[in-house]
């Protein structure tokens, strides 16, 4: 446990003590300091306060930084493909079949246990089991994701998810022959009340927005760009379900028959958003792997 003591000067009046704390303290983001408020760890003329405390001249702030809790997964020497890198965030093409975290089941070989091996200083907004992790896309979705290295660039990445700025573009095979260029899909989504472990559209569902335009038609098959709005649980998997047109080798949302490709043919092809610090818009593209690509040149031959 780390202590701090601060005697708030006349220029600091008024300020709400959370926010005063973040200037203070700048390794730590807002939503941190509040959670040491909320437990108790600060405390104003001895007295525990509320986040939206407003200080007064001469204010005795007191606070204690709680040592971070001992990480219990273990790190893991994986190989991973690191786009890009800095002291702030990461950018990781993550293959297919590998789990972003871990869960029941799924205790190693996660991206999370190549990441700790990899660095030692991810953000912990997240807690021990998703150390840096912002979004996660599906074990066997491939592609890009985004991974903070502070907390600081934690809360920014998660505020511009919130805010509909990260771009996240993805490259997907699906049934069907889709008779428009391009669409909107603009359908709430939620648990399945029939099946708990599947999401579906359902009226009073969380809104989630999907674009999508045709890349190539192979009969009876169509290769999509599928552009997120939102960024819900299998929201492209459960939209294009949703208008009749399932992902190929899908095995919870796609026809019984269907290709066996070890899952859904979806690629996160690129991701841009903003640099939590300097403020620079970074976009990056990867092509889509090699299994997916074999697809698309035999579906071509096929048509």
């Amino acid at each position: 446990m780390t202590s701090f003591n601060h005697k708030v000067q006349p220029e600091e009046k008024g300020l709400r003590i959370d926010k005063l704390l973040t200037t203070l303290n700048t390794e730590a983001s807002r939503s941190q300091v509040q959670s040491w408020i909320k437990d108790n760890f600060v405390r104003v003329n001895g007295e525990a306060i509320k986040s939206n405390y407003k200080c007064q001249i001469d204010d005795d702030i007191s606070w204690d930084i709680p040592e971070a809790e001992e990480l219990d997964v273990v790190p893991e020497n994986i190989p991973i493909d690191i786009i890009y890198e800095d002291e702030d965030v990461l950018v990781v093409n993550k293959p297919k079949g590998m789990v972003v975290h871990p869960s029941p089941g799924h205790y190693n070989g996660t991206l999370v246990n190549a990441l700790l091996y990899h660095c030692n200083d991810l953000s912990g907004i997240n807690g021990v089991i998703r150390p840096g992790i912002v979004h996660r896309i599906d074990m066997d979705t491939s592609g890009l994701l985004m991974v903070a290295k502070n907390d600081v660039a934690h809360e920014s990445l998660v505020n511009q998810l919130k805010d509909k700025t990260v771009m996240r573009s993805y490259e997907a095979i699906v049934h069907g022959d889709i008779a428009h260029e391009y669409g909107t899909i603009d359908a709430p989504l939620g648990r399945d009340p029939k099946d708990r472990q599947k999401m579906a559209v359902v009226d009073g569902g969380r809104d989630a927005v999907t674009h999508f335009e045709v890349l190539q038609r192979f009969g009876n098959y169509t290769y999509v760009k599928c552009v997120l709005e939102t960024g819900r649980t299998h929201q492209i998997r459960v939209h294009m379900q949703y208008i009749g047109y399932p992902l190929v080798g899908d095995p919870k949302y796609g026809p019984r028959k269907t290709m066996d490709i070890n899952g859904q043919a979806l690629h996160a092809a690129v991701l841009g958003f903003e640099h939590p610090k300097s403020k620079e818009w970074l976009e990056f593209q990867v092509e889509a792997p090699k299994d997916f690509q074999t697809l698309l040149k035999d579906l071509e031959k096929m048509s």
